[in-house]
């Protein structure tokens, strides 16, 4: 499957579960305004019916709506004559009961010879009753009324969504495992890829120095050649690092095999940093490039605990790649790589410096991860499998240290480890 029908089909999917939670929540809405509505009508009917009940025990005549509503949960309902608390209190509630109107209310009735709201009380749905929470706004056309309101009713109106909330809830369920199961699937199809990556680059890695020990070794097999020592030097120093080469390849891939599937073993003893940074240093200095190492030990203390093998594998993979990524136009300085140590505070800081391409802070947080390579299109001017700075963190996490990368696109690259 290309990656352009990949991307097609990833986008319709999030679009298809956007739309589908859109239109989920445009029914809710719609579901709560109906269920509110209903509530509203639910409750003007029950006022209605105790203004009627009031007008009759006091043999009046009332208006055909006696009920005004001023807001969302708040109703003023017209009596045209005075009316005893606990009674218009019985009457409210027997009404509510009979309309399914289960929620808290409070009510206050207006005493015009005071020009207040009075005598009022909080009902709540265990029938405690309770003083008036807020102050009831009064009514300036009718003389003899009560106010009442419904404190809860937004909560009374989505109560009655239950079967709304759970259709919803399922949907919502719906979308994640199908975007979870997307992601499961976008990642296996990133780990093929890097899987490929990475064959196609042992592939090509190990196929050199294979070519070139065996060119080398036919040539070792002629008898012409033990008439000319200087060629035969020559090809066996060849053979040796082309095995040498070969080697530290196969050793990178079983290592980090073994420690994905037990983990790092460390042998941890008192290890001089600096000593092994002179040996490491040495080492590199046989070879063609190895002037270019500079040593900066200012530690006042560099004796740490850590398994030597592995740390002389870490020093020697951020020098490989210091001196592989380095400038090649014609302008470009000599390469150098810069050994550091210094105190800082309780621990130690070692680094590891070079004056090479620099790497972009867009591929920071990812150059520590699994195959991974600075991408540089089609060429393949750089070897390596993407294993070595993985390697490295693995290491450091493994002995409860911290790396970090400093590095400018252009201007080199700097790897700090921080040793508590």
């Amino acid at each position: 499957m290309s990656r352009r029908l990949i991307r097609i089909l990833v986008i319709l999917s999030v679009l298809s579960m956007i739309g589908i939670l859109a239109v989920q929540a445009v029914w809710v809405r719609k579901a709560y305004a109906l269920r509110d509505r209903q509530f509203r009508q639910s409750a003007f009917i029950a006022l209605q019916e105790v203004a009627d009940e009031v007008a009759r025990m006091n043999r009046i005549t009332q208006t055909k709506y006696d009920v005004t509503q001023l807001s969302a949960d708040y109703f003023i309902v017209n009596t045209e004559a005075p009316i005893d608390p606990v009674t218009l209190e019985h009457l409210i509630q027997v009404s509510m009961r009979k309309h399914h109107l289960i929620t808290d209310f409070e009510y206050g009735i207006y005493n015009c010879e005071s020009d207040k709201m009075v005598y009022g009380a909080y009902i709540g749905t265990s029938a405690a009753r309770m003083p008036v929470r807020s102050t009831l706004p009064k009514f300036d056309r009718f003389t003899y009324y009560f106010g009442i309101r419904f404190p809860q009713q937004a909560i009374f109106a989505v109560g009655q969504l239950e079967g709304w909330l759970w259709s919803t809830g399922a949907v919502v369920l719906l979308v994640l495992v199908f975007g979870y199961t997307l992601s499961i699937v976008l990642q296996q199809r990133r780990l093929t890829e890097v899987q490929q990556d990475f064959i196609n680059n042992i592939t090509h890695e190990l196929q050199t120095p294979v070519s070139t020990i065996r060119i080398a070794a036919d040539v070792l097999g002629q008898d012409s050649i033990r008439q000319q020592p200087d060629r035969w030097r020559q090809y066996t120093r060849i053979l040796n690092e082309e095995s040498q080469r070969l080697q530290r390849q196969i050793n990178n891939v079983l290592q980090l095999s073994r420690s994905q599937h037990t983990g790092f073993s460390l042998n941890l003893a008192t290890v001089d940093l600096h000593e092994v940074l002179s040996t490491v240093a040495t080492s590199n200095r046989a070879k063609p490039v190895g002037e270019l190492i500079h040593l900066d030990l200012q530690a006042t203390n560099a004796h740490i605990q850590a398994d030597r093998y592995h740390l002389e594998n870490v020093i020697n993979n951020l020098i490989d790649n210091a001196l592989k990524y380095q400038k090649t136009d014609s302008n470009a300085p000599v390469p150098e790589v810069w050994l550091r140590t210094r105190t800082v505070g309780n621990g130690l800081e070692w680094s590891v410096q070079d004056n090479g391409i620099g790497i972009a802070p867009e591929h920071h947080k990812a150059i520590f991860k699994q195959f991974f390579r600075v991408p540089t299109g089609k060429v393949h001017d750089t070897k390596g499998f993407g294993l070595g700075l993985y390697y490295v963190q693995q290491v450091v996490r493994a002995h409860g240290w911290k790396i970090t990368l400093k590095s400018t696109l252009g201007e080199g690259s700097t790897f700090i480890i921080k040793v508590p």
